[in-house]
């Protein structure tokens, strides 16, 4: 993959949307609130993202648009989502009455911006694809896909079609901004895993992957990962020699990093969960058409969960992490 294609593709649909009425400079989405379609109802986030767009009077809210259609979707298979996908929708329904529709393609005559965030990521692909029809920005809840094959095969589908995408944990938007010359950091956080995720970190350790990249930069090499006890610990190692290490406990814990300067003192940083920071990049992504994440760095989050699992499978040998073929 070139590098700026990201951007390249964002100008792209971003001029096929003012020439066609597509996306997120659609009328209704330049002149008002902007319209999103939930994909997906058997995620916490279908209702937590909901409550703070739509509900003016909540502490985190955030302005600029508001949940108004929602696709149910769910998985018979993966108990995550048939135990709760329910009780979820139900939620929508009634305390936030949310209208549901047949299928994804009703989403798009009634949203200028979707977002996906079914849990069954054995669907993801399937889900993209049918989405990717709106002609929409679309925001894809973490995980992007379940390994990295799916992954790549996900960016090419909405590259082919020039859709403006992203793909974010809310963690990253856990600390106010990326602190400077740091030689190294740590994050920990819970790693819990459980069986539909064919990559073991996709499920819950992605959140403290996702914040150590937020805080490093991408450009990791090499991925070594061990398992001690209730502990995974993964050993980062970055093109301009800087180290990082994630912590993953089973299976809960609290999130934080330790960050690293030559000549200072270690700083301890606590990271929060909240959903509202990651919800305003949503916002401003879906008007702008603009990713606030380039694609490689989410395709280089994947090559690293793939290279760990490869690690621990290898008696936590080191993994070198090869330039990903977009071809």
């Amino acid at each position: 993959m070139k590098s700026g294609s990201n951007s390249r593709y964002a100008w792209s649909a971003w001029i096929l949307a003012a020439m066609f009425g597509l996306g997120s400079v659609s009328g209704h989405a330049q002149s008002g609130e902007l319209r999103f379609g939930i994909v997906g109802t058997d995620s916490t986030h279908a209702v937590e993202f909901t409550r703070i767009l739509n509900d003016s009077a909540a502490k985190d809210h955030v302005s600029g648009g508001r949940v108004t259609a929602a696709y149910r979707g769910g998985s018979a298979t993966l108990s995550i989502s048939r135990d709760r996908i329910a009780k979820l929708s139900d939620t929508l329904q009634h305390t936030w009455s949310i209208p549901f529709v047949a299928s994804i393609r009703d989403l798009c005559v009634t949203s200028d911006a979707l977002l996906l965030l079914s849990v069954d990521v054995s669907v993801r692909l399937k889900e993209v694809e049918e989405a990717a029809r709106c002609g929409k920005p679309i925001f894809i809840d973490k995980p992007l896909a379940g390994s990295l094959a799916d992954a790549i095969a996900v960016v090419k589908l909405l590259d082919a079609r020039q859709i403006p995408w992203f793909s974010s944990s809310s963690l990253r938007y856990g600390h106010e901004q990326r602190p400077q010359n740091l030689t190294g950091a740590e994050t920990w956080g819970p790693g819990k895993y459980i069986d539909g995720f064919p990559l073991d970190l996709t499920y819950y350790g992605i959140h403290s992957i996702e914040s150590l990249f937020s805080l490093m930069g991408p450009g990791v090499v090499e991925v070594a990962q061990s398992r001690t006890g209730d502990t995974d610990i993964l050993r980062l190692t970055w093109s301009d020699g800087r180290i990082g290490t994630v912590r993953l406990i089973h299976p809960e814990s609290t999130y934080g990093a330790v960050l690293f300067k030559s000549g200072a003192k270690a700083e301890l940083m606590d990271l929060s969960s909240a959903y509202g920071p990651l919800v305003e990049q949503i916002v401003r992504f879906a008007r702008s058409g603009r990713p606030p994440i380039p694609e490689r760095e989410t395709l280089e989050i994947f090559q690293v969960m793939d290279a760990a699992q490869q690690s621990l499978e290898r008696g936590g040998a080191s993994v070198h992490i090869p330039v990903v073929s977009m071809k």
